[in-house]
């Protein structure tokens, strides 16, 4: 069996669900995890990718970060 085919097979078993846009759910039942954790992860995946580009890691106050304030009218 070519690799091709193994791939092909080996998706079929991801669990995939399709909503239509605008129709999906707020919370994903599947995911046990809180807050706190989800926000934990996504520190150690932003640190890790600025160690896997060999970049220094910017250091700066709240005050200096970049970005814009985007405020209804």
């Amino acid at each position: 069996m070519s690799t091709f085919e193994e791939r092909r097979l080996a998706r079929q078993t991801w669990p995939i669900r399709r909503f239509a846009l605008g129709q999906e759910p707020l919370v994903d039942e599947r995911d046990t995890s809180s807050p706190n954790e989800r926000l934990a992860l996504v520190w150690t995946l932003t640190r890790e990718q600025w160690l896997l580009a060999g970049l220094p890691f910017p250091e700066y106050s709240r005050a200096q970060m970049p970005g814009r304030v985007h405020r209804p009218t």
